[in-house]
């Protein structure tokens, strides 16, 4: 007789079926894993061994043979120990064979039998409820994965509760979701003093999800403005929670469970490898710009960053995925993020300061901030020099609009693109629009099309350039709430584009 169960494998954020397939037969007695198992799999035996024996079960003296289907899928991860402790138990006939084939089962085993949980709960939840499978999981992993379908997911504290469960004596009550965490942000743009400026490039670049680099002195408040950013952005939608969280589900970094409705927001340190930024290492996991997926990605001191960091983030921005490829691995990430950066003007970081410049201009500043190439500083729509803070301005008192302010706004921008967007299964804010899409939402007047055509042919901007420069201008309509854009509108988002142009 051979049994079944289900579980699944991770590829990226995709949870792809698999069959476990158990065979108890005559033989010399061994218990085999087979299917391309990673030595946390192949170990499974010996965890699955020493349950089984906390419950008095002893397993019988013939050959049992456990096959993971497709055999040339890799298997990786300690959550299979659960769906092959379930189809032994089904193979043993201890529980149904109908009920655990009809069931998709992960969870790590402990030696005395009680699960421990495990990442990836939530995708896995997902590849359940389209085979129209019962998803059985540790109890502290069924909070994440009852948000698909919670009457089709249980979650048990041990493996002799699951046993009790399939045969009748306990059933096990049905998942619940876990609570949506509602983040309470205590930096406000109100604490900023000066700036107006970069907060009208904040405002901006989350109304329509403008990458943005601020270039300024040490000290004149590029992070304190950039540490504000979630607090002005809307929450995400439900689909892009369910997005989001699935990536962070893959890297264990749901809290008991519970799917936040706030806009991720990474700040990585510029020592962070390839891997830890893009994805990568065992298994091809998730990087920083994929876990900002409908978020923030903040850069601090962007030049300090490996130059190959930096290259491999152009495809990323432009096509809003990853493909981390690998020899043993290709998987796909999605990462459509708001790229904001911060830099110094040279490596001593007074370059444009008067009062305190160095003595290597204009070379210092040629060289830090030749670190970024031409391509990549291409890509950011918004460039703005943040200037340092007059003592003056310290001492006035808190301006009257705050982040709830400038949040009502962006909202209301993000509104009009959700509308403008709706029938369109890609675009989703203005910084998405490209080709066609472009032409038809951000078509300047005569005036604003000669002004821009001005600047592109004095500045000589590229043909990325001009259309990022549409894209802004776009959202600087939106933001003021008119219909068609103007010169006004062209202008503004040309000063956002050149004005920083000497500093490259």
């Amino acid at each position: 007789m051979v049994a079944r169960a289900h579980t699944v494998a991770f590829q990226g954020v995709e949870a792809r079926p698999v069959e476990v397939q158990c065979a108890v037969t005559p033989g010399l007695p061994a218990f085999s894993i087979v299917g391309l198992p990673d030595k946390a799999v192949s170990e499974a035996r010996d965890r699955v061994r020493s349950a089984l024996s906390g419950m008095a079960i002893a397993l019988p003296s013939k050959r049992i043979t456990i096959n993971l289907s497709p055999a040339d899928l890799p298997k990786e991860g300690s959550h299979f120990d659960l769906p092959i402790a379930l189809a032994l138990l089904a193979a043993l006939e201890i529980v149904p064979a109908d009920a655990a084939e009809a069931t998709l089962a992960l969870g790590e085993l402990s030696l005395d039998g009680s699960l421990v949980p495990v990442v990836g709960a939530l995708p896995a939840a997902m590849t359940a409820a389209a085979e129209d499978w019962l998803l059985l999981c540790p109890e502290a992993s069924s909070a994440e994965a009852a948000w698909v379908d919670a009457a089709k997911v249980i979650g048990a504290t041990s493996l002799s509760a699951v046993v009790r469960h399939f045969t009748g004596q306990a059933p096990i009550d049905a998942a619940r979701p876990g609570e949506v965490s509602a983040a309470a942000f205590e930096r406000d743009l109100r604490e900023v003093k000066g700036q107006e400026r970069a907060k009208r490039a904040l405002e901006i670049a989350a109304a329509g999800r403008h990458h943005m680099i601020m270039i300024g002195t040490p000290g004149s408040g590029k992070s304190m403005l950039a540490a504000r950013i979630p607090g002005i952005l809307p929450p995400l939608t439900p689909v892009e929670a369910l997005e989001t969280s699935m990536i962070h589900s893959l890297c264990g970094l749901l809290d008991q469970g519970g799917i936040s409705r706030t806009r991720p927001f990474r700040e990585p340190h510029h020592t962070a490898s390839m891997a830890a930024i893009v994805g990568g290492g065992k298994g091809a996991k998730p990087g920083e710009i994929s876990l900002a997926h409908n978020g923030v990605l903040f850069m601090d001191e962007f030049p300090e960053f490996p130059r190959t960091v930096l290259e491999t983030l152009r495809q990323p921005i432009e096509t809003g995925e990853v493909m981390v490829a690998r020899a043993n691995a290709h998987v796909k990430y999605p990462c459509r993020f708001m790229l904001v950066a911060a830099a110094n003007p040279c490596r001593c970081g007074y370059l444009s300061d008067p009062a305190r410049a160095c003595a290597r201009v204009p070379v210092c500043g040629e060289d830090y901030l030749g670190r970024i190439s031409g391509p990549l500083m291409d890509r950011f729509d918004l460039r703005i020099e943040v200037p340092p803070v007059a003592f003056t301005d310290l001492d006035l008192p808190p301006s009257a609009e705050g982040s709830a302010e400038v949040a009502a706004r962006v909202a209301a921008a993000r509104a009009v693109q959700t509308a403008r967007f709706g029938g369109h299964p890609t675009l989703r804010q203005n910084a998405d629009a490209e080709g066609k899409a472009l032409e038809e939402i951000a078509t300047p007047d005569a005036e604003g099309r000669d002004l821009l055509l001005t600047a592109a042919d004095r500045f000589g901007l590229s043909a990325r350039a001009y259309h990022r420069i549409l894209r802004v201008a776009r959202t600087i309509a939106d933001l003021a709430g008119e219909p068609d854009i103007r010169r006004p509108h062209i202008a503004e988002a040309l000063s956002f584009r050149v004005s920083a142009k000497a500093l490259n």
